[in-house]
């Protein structure tokens, strides 16, 4: 047995890893479930639902696998998966739930979600053998990449792009506090404590409406700097040439 697969075992238990198995299932279906509400809000018909609720529940867990290069993607091996995102989608299509009723009652779910599959994605990159800083990767982006892409094939900028209550920054902070417990010899403990922190991060981001800083304005003070801001300024340049022709004779 190899190096890498002793300190795996060590960090991430057999009982451990059922656990993620069901924590992910659970991301799956409440993702799926938004995905149908997206659906819905954007007014597509029943194969709509399915498409974008399973690209919304299985989308991360794909690429995050994918990435792994550790065998087939366990969408693909476990039916369990994709039946689950076909319920999810089919549930909302039945019963009406918008985007934004969902953004209104579903804020915990979604909280929760953040948390189940951040987990999830840190735990399965360090059972296969990986360090620290590939499992906070993969589980912020297992917690984001299906919703990203979701928004991406229904033409919209990511909502994890910005304005979204620090849901990208919740995935990473949830990632690092699994990956640390794991370290630290507690994995069961990381996932109880990976899930609270993302209820109360992600309630709290939405309920001050936190949110990272866009774009600073912020420019360097210096002769050079502000000679080379003149000189790309078009007005700047329309006004020298202006002044530089010689005043007309009057008749």
């Amino acid at each position: 047995m190899s190096n890498a697969s002793v300190m795996s075992a060590a960090l991430i238990p057999a009982g451990v890893a059922v656990v993620t198995r069901y924590l992910d299932l659970a991301g799956v279906f409440s993702c799926a479930l938004l995905g149908g509400a997206v659906a819905r809000t954007a007014g597509l018909d029943l194969f709509g639902f399915l498409v974008v609720g399973i690209i919304s529940g299985l989308g991360g867990g794909l690429i995050r696998d994918v990435l792994l290069q550790h065998g087939t993607p366990v969408a693909l091996t476990d039916y369990a998966y994709l039946l689950t995102a076909v319920a999810g989608s089919v549930v909302v299509f039945l019963i009406k739930i918008s985007e934004e009723s969902w953004n209104r009652l579903f804020i915990a779910l979604d909280a929760a979600v953040i948390g189940f599959w951040a987990v999830t994605g840190a735990n399965k990159t360090l059972a296969v053998g990986l360090g620290w800083l590939p499992a906070v990767l993969l589980g912020t982006l297992t917690a984001v990449g299906g919703g990203a892409l979701r928004d991406v094939i229904l033409g919209r900028v990511p909502a994890v792009f910005g304005r979204n209550g620090l849901y990208a920054t919740v995935a990473v902070a949830v990632a690092g506090v699994t990956v640390l417990c794991s370290y630290l010899g507690v994995p069961r403990v990381g996932i109880g404590l990976g899930i609270a922190l993302a209820l109360v991060f992600r309630l709290t981001a939405v309920h001050y409406g936190w949110n990272l800083p866009n774009s600073l304005d912020w420019q360097p003070h210096s002769k050079l700097a502000s000679t080379m801001r003149r000189r790309s300024d078009p007005a700047t340049r329309t006004g020298g040439e202006e002044q530089s022709e010689p005043p007309k004779e009057s008749s």
